[in-house]
């Protein structure tokens, strides 16, 4: 989802961070195997989740929504050796193409990640997680956002990075409700969740299909 002008997007990306060509061979990969390609989070919003990743440098990172692992790769890109990333998806039927990136990220960059790829309903997986993070990126299905936050904050570290994609839902966070919409009444309450949550800091970003930053005070 684009909300500027064309010719302004495209001076933007143009002078942002090139995408890796890792990325970019999964982006192709992506749209000849996979149906909705639009999910990855494509070239200029992985650059802007790679920065983040790098300012924070984090030891501990959960994504809950893989897809392709477009967006786990682009994390990974600033987590230190050592560190550990664990993913939740529902589709087991991509866990071998976001294995065969990890595994060729990790080579191509000489660097120690633990990865693990946790497959199922994410509610069932998150309480079952040892330890707490650092860094949790949420951009799985949108009824349950506000679930997924209520579950990851018994998971985070104080000063831990909470990164939630699609926040502006293609606009319809200012259009009027349809009624057979379920997404966005969900999206509504949580941005006003985290924009109102006392344990957070919080900035909503019109990044693509907004994306909002949250810091665990």
């Amino acid at each position: 989802m684009f909300f500027l002008p064309n010719n302004l997007d495209d001076y933007i990306v143009a002078h942002s961070e090139d995408e890796p060509q890792i990325l970019k061979d999964l982006t192709r990969e992506t749209h000849q195997k996979v149906l909705q390609p639009i999910m990855l989070s494509g070239a200029y919003q992985g650059r802007v989740l790679s920065m983040i990743s790098h300012l924070k440098a984090p030891q501990r990172v959960l994504e809950i929504g893989t897809f392709t692992g477009y967006s786990a790769l682009c994390l990974a890109e600033g987590m230190p050796a050592g560190s550990e990333l664990i993913t939740i998806d529902i589709n087991e039927e991509l866990e071998d193409m976001v294995s065969k990136y990890f595994t060729r990220f990790c080579e191509s960059v000489n660097q120690n990640i633990s990865f693990t790829q946790k497959i199922g309903p994410a509610l069932e997986i998150i309480p079952e997680l040892d330890g707490k993070f650092d860094l949790i990126f949420i951009d799985a299905d949108k009824p349950n956002y506000i679930h997924y936050f209520h579950a990851i904050m018994e998971k985070v570290n104080s000063g831990a990075l909470i990164i939630s994609d699609n926040v502006l839902w293609h606009g319809k966070v200012v259009e009027e409700l349809k009624p057979k919409d379920s997404s966005t009444p969900i999206l509504l309450k949580f941005n006003s969740l985290l924009k109102e949550d006392p344990r957070l800091q919080t900035v909503l970003f019109s990044i693509r299909d907004g994306l909002t930053l949250s810091r665990v005070l």
